[in-house]
């Protein structure tokens, strides 16, 4: 798909980390974005700070009154072509502890219902307001990409609950992109390993340096900057579809 000032753009968790590298790099190539996020103060100042091309929207990426809010603002823009979901949470504990108590019901549930659920609702909205742009080259109206984790594959002890969101996400890329086929909207699925976001940022460099040791190459952690890069290519190239690629720089994680 070729981008340029007629292309609006979604991205959710667009004020922070790899969401807001993305909104940067989207607006880079003079698309409309709006970052859809649900710090209000946050996603105003990036907004303000990138200018005419940035808007934004507050809401919770599972409800579909604000996903609907926030894709009204991203329609106003232009053509909405491009989703990007970013928009996700985690969550640490293992199915049952060493003194027997069972993995928190409530917190299992909330993540699905912000990272699996969250992003169908968005795919799902956004993909109907899609449908009803005028076709472009190859009959191509948009491009949905979302964000899944390393952990869909690899998940470590603890990691049940974000590890099955994840995989709920990469197990729903090809299926999303087979339906959305017939009016020309591709799916894609980044797969980010570990990445320098915000929450790594809050770690003593030394454990930052000693999580990069263990990616294949290069040893070091992966930066927003690049995934920004990869879902730009994924927009750019309109041979991609249905694929689910691992950013990881061959990380296969261990058990802990």
């Amino acid at each position: 798909m070729k981008i340029d000032s007629n292309v609006s753009a979604i991205v959710t968790g667009g004020a922070s980390g790899l969401g807001l590298a993305t909104v940067k790099a989207l607006v880079d190539k003079g698309v409309k974005v709006t970052i859809f996020d649900l710090k209000e103060d946050q996603a105003k100042k990036v907004a303000e700070e990138i200018g005419s091309l940035a808007t934004y929207s507050v809401g919770d990426v599972s409800n579909e009154q604000n996903v609907n809010a926030a894709l009204d603002v991203a329609c106003g823009q232009g053509d909405l072509r491009i989703c990007v979901n970013c928009a996700g949470i985690g969550w640490a504990q293992r199915v049952v502890n060493s003194q027997g108590v069972p993995h928190d019901m409530k917190w299992f549930e909330t993540v699905l219902r912000v990272n699996l659920i969250g992003t169908f609702n968005v795919m799902r909205l956004a993909a109907s307001r899609m449908l009803k742009t005028e076709p472009l080259e190859d009959n191509e109206r948009g491009v949905i990409i979302n964000t899944a984790s390393v952990a869909a594959f690899d998940g470590q002890i603890g990691q049940v609950a974000y590890s099955a969101s994840k995989g709920g996400i990469v197990g729903m890329t090809l299926p999303a992109a087979r339906d959305l086929s017939p009016a020309g909207i591709r799916v894609l699925t980044i797969a980010p390993g570990i990445m320098d976001t915000p929450l790594l940022g809050l770690l003593p460099e030394d454990q930052r340096k000693a999580l990069g040791q263990g990616v294949l190459f290069p040893k070091r952690l992966g930066t927003p900057e690049e995934f920004a890069k990869l879902a730009i290519q994924m927009v750019e190239n309109s041979y991609l579809n249905g694929e689910t690629v691992r950013l990881d720089g061959g990380l296969r994680m261990p058990p802990k």
